[in-house]
This record gives C-alpha cells, structure tokens and sequence, in this order.
C-alpha cells in the first residue's frame, strides 16, 4: 500500500539518527531534507562548527596570552589567520556530513532532497513529488526565535544570529551579544579570545536560564574574569544600522532610563523556536500547543494517527542528544512497540572555558520535592586540576534525604561536559551518593572531583 514503512521529515540528529535507526531495524525508511547536506542544524551550523572555533580559539588564547609559556613554549609574535580557522571548521563539518551520506547508504536510508510537507496523514510532498509511508516522523527542529526590532541580515554581517556569528571573516572590535544562555556564551567566547571586546545583554538577572543557581552565580564571576562585559536584568528595545555599525537601544528589565550602546558586531541568541511552517499541518488537522510545538504521547505519537514527532519541535529541551535518544526510541516504538528515553536524566553542557554542565533537578527543583543533602567539591582543591592551572569550578551533587538517591549533579571545570556522563550514567541506574563515593576513581583525573563531592553529601570529602 505504502511507498515506505516510515518517512522522517528532516534529517537532523533526531531524524537522521531515527532512520538510520529504523531501517536497522527492518523497515523501509526515507529521510526528507532540503539542505545540500546532512545532519541538520547541529551538524551544519550549530554544534560541530561551533566547537572546532571554540577548540581553535582556545589554542590561538593560549599561545597569545602566554599560557603556553608559563609550560616552556617559547613562540615569536603570534597572529591569527582566521580564514584557516574558518578552514578547519568546514573540514570538520564536510567529513560529518559526508559520513551521515555513507551512513544512510549502508543503512538503505533514501534520501529525498527537498522541503517536506504533508498533503495527508500518509502523503508527504517533496520537490513537487508525493511519498507515501504507513508511519510519517516529523523532526524538522528548530530556528533562531527573532528579536522584535533587531533585524537579522547575516549577509551584511552587522546583526547576525548565530549561523552569522559562525561565519565572520574579521574579528569585531566590539562584540555585543543579545543572551545570556548557552549560544551566546560560547560564541561570545570564541571572538573575545581572538580579540574582541565582548559585552553580554541579557533579560534576567543571572546568565544560563535553567541551570542551578549556584552554577549561574559561578558563572558570572568567571566570564567577568575573563573580560566579558556582563549587563543582566537589561532588556534590547531596539537596533539601528549605520554603515558597518549597529546602535542598540536598551533599557532595565524592570524599567528605567535608556541606552545606548555602539558596536561592531550585534549576535542575538535570545532562543530558538519549533521549525513547524510550511509542513502543511492543517492539512492534516494537527493543533500546535501554546508554545508553538507539538504536543505528543510517551510513544511520541500525536493526535493525528500515523503522524509522530521527536525533537526540537516536541516540549523539553532543545538538545542534539535529547533528539538522538528521541530518534532511536521512536524508530523502536514504530518496530517493536516499545522504546525508552528517561527525560529526567538529560545533561545538558555549555562548551566554553571552563565548561559547565549538569544533569537532573538544581537544587531550586530539588528542594520543591522533599528534603535533600548536597554535598560540593571545588575544582582548585582537585589534584589534576590544579596542575593543569584550571581552578575554576566545583562539582556538586544533589540526594534525597531519605534514600540518598541522587537526585542532581551539577559542574564547572575544564572537562565538566565529559564529566557530567558519569553522573547520568550513575542516575540511569538509581544511584546513591554513597554508591559514587565508594566508587573508585582513577588518579589524578577531574573526575575524582565527582567522588569526592558525592562524599561531601555526608560531611567526608578528603581533600578540602
């Protein structure tokens, strides 16, 4: 009856991962996307290029700032060629996307190049072609969410989201980034280590919404530290372009005499939103929720039969790995009938200088539900850390009074994203904050960082 057994609507970590996935699986599977690549947002213009200019830049700080001295490395005057950097960041992104192409080959995943939208619950028109599939999967992800009265044009390069912010060809003098969340950080940081000034506009009163207070807290002293110019609780009320320079407007979140503020260079990461236009929902008669996503069951079926959805466009947080996990299990729901991701335990890391990560409740959440202990371990006292001139941090786990099961863990250190998997892992399966305490660590490694604040839960940390 059908063209395919399963047709996903975007390849992105959740769709490409979910056909590859179902096609493993025995079914015949189809991937729609309209990029002249695979992979995505995260793959394209989004995780991978964003971590080969953090991972460059990092290096281009350390040779220019003399920390590789400080270890006997002696170099002359350091320049940046930043076409190179923008080099290597492409050869990074052409050998992903090209193995998501061999993937899907090996896998007989076909590739139909287009935009996706759907002429009925079974009938998906690509490229002015109709598809047929007995179970249609949508994974379309997300956009930059604009800000009203900043107007994007990544062509001029003046005010940019951050597929512009990816894609500068000079370093800006004056750098100023509208969000103070994970995007905007970690871009922020890329151009101030290549030489920028960077001045952070953001709504709320501390930076990284979602994260646990002591983590934001943390967070502020060490970008102040670094030399970001921080202005919380402000709000950007509008943006004027001259030339190659921007002129915002701003004003105090809670009210007050405005601002103006000059720069080189405007990044606006204030969010993103649901990719749901132009899918021909009505068609199909699906209602979006109050947040513009669509709202599904456990088995992330929709209200309308034959139609699921994953990722992104679904409620949770917007995460490439979250869309993975998403990906496998509904290709399972549709095979098997059964299929497992535990939202509870989704880390999340923001991949700056140190990084920060967390997995589970803050300890706001936490409290809300009952009686907790926390035990904190500073990174300065761990032994790794501290011969590697990384002082910066602490890690800090969060139990149930009662059952000492571990509710939350939170981190900040150089390899807190790395880190941070040992504690999901630890959550997958119930664990206590004795059960890490009395969990061999290797020596000397930051993770001993993780064992010895699960001992702190109970007053017994050695080291400090």
């Amino acid at each position: 009856m059908y063209d395919y057994d399963v047709i996903f609507i975007g390849a992105g970590p959740g769709g490409y991962v979910g056909a590859i996935r179902t096609a493993q699986l025995g079914l015949k599977t189809a991937c729609v996307e309209s990029r002249e690549t695979l992979g995505g947002t995260c793959l394209n213009v989004g995780c991978i290029p964003s971590k080969a200019l953090l991972h460059g830049s990092e290096k281009f700080e350390e040779a220019a700032n003399g920390t590789l001295a400080r270890y006997g490395v002696k170099l002359g005057k350091v320049e940046l060629d930043l076409a190179v950097l923008q080099a290597d960041k492409a050869d990074a992104v052409k050998g992903l996307t090209g193995g998501i192409e061999f993937l899907f080959k090996k896998n007989k995943v076909d590739w139909l190049k287009g935009l996706g939208s759907f002429k009925d619950a079974h009938t998906v028109t690509v490229a002015g072609k109709d598809y047929t599939a007995k179970e249609v999967v949508i994974a379309t992800g997300s956009s930059v969410t604009p800000l009203p009265g900043v107007e994007v044009d990544n062509d001029k390069g003046v005010i940019v989201d951050s597929t512009g912010a990816l894609a500068l060809s000079k370093v800006p003098e004056h750098l100023v980034v509208i969000g103070g969340g994970v995007i905007g950080l970690e871009m922020g940081s890329v151009w101030r280590r290549l030489g920028a000034k960077v001045t952070v506009v953001e709504f709320l009163d501390a930076l990284l919404p979602g994260m646990d207070s002591d983590v934001r807290k943390e967070a502020a002293k060490i970008f102040k530290k670094q030399g970001m110019e921080l202005k919380l609780g402000t709000k950007v009320t509008g943006a004027s372009v001259k030339g190659k320079k921007a002129t915002l407007t701003l004003e105090p979140a809670k009210g007050g005499a405005a601002e103006t503020l000059e720069a080189d260079c405007v990044l606006v990461a204030i969010g993103r939103r649901p990719n749901v236009a132009g899918l021909g929902l009505e068609n199909i008669g699906l209602e979006l929720n109050a947040r513009g996503q669509i709202d599904t069951g456990h088995d992330f079926r929709t209200s309308v039969d034959g139609v699921r959805a994953i990722g992104d466009v679904i409620p949770g947080p917007m995460l490439a790995h979250k869309a993975e996990d998403e990906g496998i299990a509904v290709a399972e729901y549709i095979a098997t009938g059964t299929g497992i991701v535990n939202h509870a335990v989704i880390p999340g890391v923001v991949y700056t200088n140190p990084e920060f990560a967390g997995v589970g409740l803050t300890e706001e959440q936490a409290k809300e539900q009952g009686e907790i202990k926390v035990g904190k371990f500073p990174m300065m006292a761990n032994s790794r850390a501290k011969t590697n001139h990384e002082p910066d941090g602490f890690v800090k786990v969060i139990a149930d009074a009662k059952t000492d099961r571990v509710l939350g863990v939170w981190a900040i250190a150089s390899v807190a994203g790395t880190m941070i998997a040992e504690a999901a892992l630890a959550m997958e399966f119930g664990a206590t904050s004795e059960d890490i305490a009395y969990t061999c660590h290797a020596h000397p490694t930051h993770s001993e960082a993780v064992k010895e604040a699960a001992m702190a839960v109970t007053g017994k940390p050695i080291h400090i």
